[in-house]
């Protein structure tokens, strides 16, 4: 569970990766998510994508080319977490997500997707205890009433996903397109905390109710409300 903290500028901001693994399902596409152990400090209990960390000898190993020590990590990762054997230069990056100021734990996270090989999940059952295969809109909907405990950035990537129908055609769209970066700035309400991005119009200000094309996410009790007005 994520906490505020009393001096959120002291707070490291890690580097980190996250892969997305797809596969082509009889009924539409299809995403493997993991659950964290509920003892986790972080995202405990969640359902997530195999990723973690980037180590040292990762950035190393890439003369420090964040881009490919990430693609290293999320390798590592997957197969750590779900013995999954996945190929650096088979990851397309999907967005990078840092981790907003105030909360206990940062990250500076690369998301990627791949197709998922074909062969059994074997989790670590250490930080992951259960693995599942859900229908993109399964997984969503499934957030949204409560059943699916997903970390924001988890959800967001799910509802880009969702209109794709199959691994080749997410993966050629994505690697045609830029990534997105997401550096989020929390705004807490009377009813919710809100999660605003940097195209919003009250980034800058806090100010929840700028006019303008908003850009934002409502962390409720149950679920989240996403809001993209710039159809990106």
């Amino acid at each position: 569970m994520n906490t505020q903290v009393e001096n959120p500028e002291s707070v490291p901001i890690r580097p980190a990766a996250t892969v997305i693994p797809l596969r082509d399902g009889s009924n539409g596409l299809e995403v493997l998510v993991l659950r964290r152990d509920t003892n986790l400090a972080f995202h405990g209990g969640s359902w997530v994508f195999p990723g973690g960390r980037v180590d040292s000898h990762e950035t190393e190993a890439a003369n420090g080319d964040d881009l490919i020590a990430a693609q290293t990590a999320a390798v590592r990762e997957a197969n750590e977490e779900a013995g999954l054997d996945l190929l650096g230069s088979k990851l397309v990056p999907l967005s990078h997500w840092t981790t907003p100021l105030g909360r206990n734990r940062r990250f500076a996270t690369w998301f990627f997707v791949a197709n998922a090989p074909d062969g059994d999940i074997v989790i670590d059952d250490g930080e992951i205890r259960e693995f599942e295969w859900h229908l993109i809109h399964e997984a969503i909907s499934g957030c949204d009433d409560g059943s699916v405990m997903l970390a924001g950035p988890t959800y967001v990537s799910l509802l880009g996903l969702q209109i794709f129908s199959t691994v080749d055609q997410a993966l050629t769209t994505i690697e045609s397109r830029p990534n997105k970066v997401f550096l989020p700035r929390l705004v807490h309400s009377e009813t919710a905390t809100v999660s605003l991005y940097q195209n919003d119009p009250g980034y800058s200000t806090g100010d929840l109710s700028a006019r303008g094309p908003r850009h934002r996410m409502h962390m409720n009790d149950i679920g989240y409300q996403y809001i993209n007005e710039h159809n990106d």
